[in-house]
């Protein structure tokens, strides 16, 4: 992890992005979606000498690259 909140709808925003969905992503606000917060505590890798190297916009699309890659073998 980055150690940076991302709320859902950001990240569902760089998945239609990644995916090229042209469609239309709606929310339900009535129902719940999880947890309140979804951050992950990266102090202890930080204080061990580790840092991120991909930002979560990068790794988004980098996921689904290699998804897509890994349907043509």
């Amino acid at each position: 992890g980055t150690g940076k909140e991302l709320p859902i709808r950001e990240l569902s925003e760089l998945v239609v992005k990644a995916v090229g969905f042209e469609g239309e992503v709606v929310f339900d606000a009535s129902k719940p979606d999880g947890t309140p917060r979804k951050l992950i505590d990266v102090s202890k890798l930080h204080s061990l000498g580790w840092t991120h190297k991909v930002e979560i916009d990068e790794g988004v699309q980098k996921l689904f690259d290699w998804y897509k890659d890994s349907l043509k073998r």
